[in-house]
This record gives structure tokens, sequence and C-alpha cells, in this order.
């Protein structure tokens, strides 16, 4: 029986802002396509704030996936830590959900339960305006942002594996 700490997979954005949803897609992407062992908990996090503390709390390994005001090309991908959030590396603040994520994290220390590692997989978006779908250009990014993952859960020996429906298609 497997007794270490469970590993998150935590979307977030806004779904009525095109691609700052992009979290939000992503975790039903990753729904939709794929199982994980039963170690690592997923949620669509939208813009909860506060509310994903108890998620937060409950994992040894958190990972964020969302998208990040960079200066590079719209669609790239960046992996963070938090320490590069903390430094002042990235601009971590697009939207509402955003102002809580680090806030978040040390009320989760306060209370001794924050989780040893957060990974941020961050993209680039190209679009923001009122709008419920992906632009063109990031839709293909979730196939790439689920390789990225996959690299890094590979270190943690978590495999996911393609749902017989998607592999038959």
């Amino acid at each position: 029986m497997n007794t270490s700490p469970p590993i998150g997979i935590l979307g977030v954005g806004n779904l009525l802002l095109s691609d700052e949803g992009f979290g939000v897609h992503f975790i039903r992407y990753l729904n939709r396509r794929y199982t994980l062992p039963d170690q690592v908990a997923i949620l669509d996090g939208g813009t909860s704030g506060i509310m994903l503390a108890p998620f937060i709390e409950d994992v040894r390994l958190l990972y964020v996936i969302d998208t990040v005001a960079v200066d590079a090309e719209p669609g790239s991908i960046h992996c963070f830590s938090e320490d590069d959030v903390r430094a002042g590396n990235i601009q971590a603040r697009m939207s509402p959900h955003q102002v809580g994520l680090l806030e978040i994290l040390d009320i989760c220390r306060l209370r001794d339960k924050a989780p040893e590692r957060v990974r941020m997989i961050t993209v680039v978006p190209a679009d923001l305006r009122v709008g419920i779908d992906l632009s063109p250009r990031l839709r293909p990014k979730l196939a790439e942002v689920m390789a990225t993952l996959t690299d890094l859960l590979a270190k943690e020996n978590v495999f996911p594996q393609v749902k017989e429906t998607v592999a038959r298609a």
C-alpha cells in the first residue's frame, strides 16, 4: 500500500475570458483523456481563491496549471517554482484568482499543512477577450502541457494512462 502523500493537479482560470481559462480547460482535457493513479488528486479550481485551501493542504506536491503574463510569445509554455513567483521573476497576477495563490500557500503553511513543493506549468495567453473557448493558438497547447506534466509526473513514478475510448479514436 502506498502511504506517500498525494500529488495534486490544480487548474485555475476564468472561463469567461478565453485563454485566461486555460487551466480549467486543461483539467477537462486531462479528465476526458487520461486516468491517473489514486495518489493523484485533480481539481478544476476556476477562480475559487481561498476555497482551494483544503485541496492544497492535502497534497505533498502541487502542480498548478494556469496562464502567465511574461514577455514571451503567446502560446509559449513556461514552468516555474513557488520560489520563482515569490522572487518576482514572473508576473503572477493576471486576474483575481492569482492574487490569492501565494496567500493561500502562506495560510496553509501557518496551519502546517502546505505542500512540500509547488510547480507551475503556465502558458502565455493570446486572447483575453470575453469568450468561453480557447484561442486557436492555445488549443494545441493542451496536449503540449500534458506532455510537460507527464514528464514531471514520471519523475515521481506516476504515469498517466490514456483512456481506452481515446486510444481507439
